[in-house]
C-alpha cells in the first residue's frame, strides 16, 4: 500500500529501505504499545501470579500445568511466561536442591519433549510423513536436545489439532516426572548440554525419555487415525476404502 504512495522521484529509491520500514516499525510499535500490550502484560501478570499461587501446593501439579504451557505455542506466549517463571525463580536459588530449580529443571525438559517427539515418531514411522516432514524431524533431534522448542512448529502448524494435544501430553508428564524425582538444575537454558549441572540427572534423563515416548505414541496414534480421512480429502483412497472395495 504505502509502495503506490505518489512520491517525488527524488524519494522514490530511498522509499523502500527508509521510509516504508520506518513507518512500518512506527505503526507496529503504536499498534503494540497501546492496543496488543496492555492485554498482553495483564495476561502475562496474571499467569504468573497465578503459577506463584501453586509454588506452595503439589510440586508435581505445578509441573504438570508448567509441562502443559512450555509445550503448547511453542515459543509463545503461554510458553514464554512459564519459562521466565522458572528463570525469575533463579535469583532465589542457592543450590539445585531449592524449589525454584526443580521448576527450572521441569521447565527445560517439558520444552525439550515436542521437538523429541516428533523426531522419534518421524524415525519410527517415515511413511507417515511427507519428505519434508522427514527432513525437519532429523533436525528436530538437535533442536530438541538444545531446549529450543521451536523446532516442533513446522509440524504444529501444518496440523495444530493433532500434533499440539499430541506435544502436551508428552510435555505435562515430563514436568510432572522431574518435579517429582526432584531433579534441579541452575542453568537457564542448555538442554542435555549442561547435564553435569543438573541434579539427580539419570532420572532426570527419565522422565524426558518417558515424556517423550508417550508424545511421540500420541502423535503416532494421532496421525493414525485422520490418516483415512486426510487420504479421502487429497483424492487417495484410504486403508478403509480400499478393503470395502475388495470385498
Amino acid at each position: 500500500w504505502i509502495a503506490r504512495w505518489k512520491v517525488p522521484k527524488g524519494v522514490r529509491g530511498v522509499m523502500p529501505v527508509v521510509v516504508i520500514p520506518l513507518l512500518s516499525v512506527a505503526v507496529v510499535g503504536v499498534l503494540t504499545a497501546l492496543v496488543i500490550g496492555p492485554p498482553m502484560k495483564a495476561l502475562n501478570d496474571g499467569l504468573s501470579s497465578w503459577l506463584s499461587s501453586l509454588s506452595g501446593g503439589s510440586a508435581v501439579l505445578l509441573g504438570v500445568i508448567l509441562g502443559l504451557m512450555m509445550s503448547f505455542d511453542l515459543g509463545g506466549p503461554l510458553n514464554k511466561v512459564a519459562y521466565v517463571f522458572a528463570t525469575t525463580g533463579l535469583a532465589n536459588a542457592a543450590n539445585t536442591s531449592a524449589a525454584p530449580a526443580k521448576v527450572m529443571a521441569a521447565v527445560m525438559a517439558a520444552g525439550m519433549v515436542p521437538p523429541l517427539a516428533v523426531a522419534l515418531a518421524t524415525a519410527v514411522r517415515p511413511a507417515l510423513w511427507t519428505e519434508n516432514e522427514r527432513e525437519s524431524g532429523k533436525s528436530a533431534w538437535l533442536l530438541g536436545l538444545s531446549f529450543i522448542s521451536e523446532g516442533a512448529i513446522p509440524f504444529a502448524a501444518a496440523d495444530p489439532l493433532r500434533m499440539i494435544p499430541s506435544f502436551m501430553l508428552g510435555g505435562a508428564v515430563t514436568g510432572g516426572l522431574v518435579m517429582a524425582f526432584g531433579s534441579g538444575q541452575l542453568a537457564p537454558h542448555g538442554g542435555i548440554w549442561v547435564l553435569a549441572l543438573i541434579s539427580k540427572p539419570l532420572l532426570f534423563l527419565l522422565a524426558l525419555v518417558i515424556g517423550t515416548l508417550v508424545s511421540a505414541a500420541a502423535v503416532l496414534a494421532m496421525k493414525r487415525i485422520g490418516q483415512g480421512s486426510d487420504a479421502e480429502v487429497a483424492g487417495e483412497p484410504s486403508p478403509r476404502t480400499m478393503a470395502a472395495s475388495r470385498a
